[in-house]
């Protein structure tokens, strides 16, 4: 028994802490009525070992839509769309292609973010130019596309890389150099 119970004008919540009263609807909720919640078991360790991507860049919606709303950048091609199955799904903005409007690439071996061209009709905008061929990101650059405009805040670069992060415990790791400007 977990506690979840469901009132009868279906609202969930929990016995233990309200008792026989829905927090929702203020109605008593007799036993017979209670209909008691299942709630599935969550497979801790499928969780805590799936592997993480780590962020190598954002880009945050400046103008727009989803304006204040932050995407996290993935090491190789993060596809820019509408569509559930893009990296980087961007919501609320009809004028954005559904699939593949742009693609941000974070090059680990160079080092930098780069903006291509999707494979869509819509047209890409870096700084206000229109963006044909790959453009590399410097911090703070402008990305356009459809109604929206974004911000490109890198993480990755010459001041981090996830290859130089620390893996021991030594007084000062590469990180920590690399930080201090060392």
């Amino acid at each position: 028994m977990n506690g979840l119970v469901r009132c009868q004008n279906g609202h969930l919540f929990s016995s233990r802490r309200y008792g026989t009263v829905c927090p929702y609807c203020n109605i008593e909720t007799n036993t017979e009525e209670r209909q008691e919640v299942q709630v599935p078991e969550v497979d801790v360790e499928s969780l805590v070992m799936s592997k993480i991507q780590p962020v190598c860049g954002w880009i945050v919606c400046i103008e727009g839509p989803r304006q204040g709303k932050d995407y996290k950048i993935h090491e190789g091609k993060n596809f820019v769309g509408r569509a559930d199955d893009m990296d980087i799904q961007i919501l609320g903005d009809n004028k954005i292609n559904r699939r593949n409007h742009a693609i941000l690439v974070y090059d680990p071996k160079k080092h930098e973010t780069v903006l291509l061209p999707g494979d869509s009709n819509g047209l890409v905008y870096h700084n206000d130019n229109a963006v044909y061929v790959p453009v590399v990101l410097s911090v703070y650059d402008v990305i356009e596309l459809g109604d929206s405009k974004f911000l490109f805040i890198p993480f990755c670069g010459e001041h981090f890389r996830w290859e130089d992060s620390p893996k021991s415990d030594s007084k000062e790791t590469s990180l920590e150099a690399n930080l201090m400007g060392r």
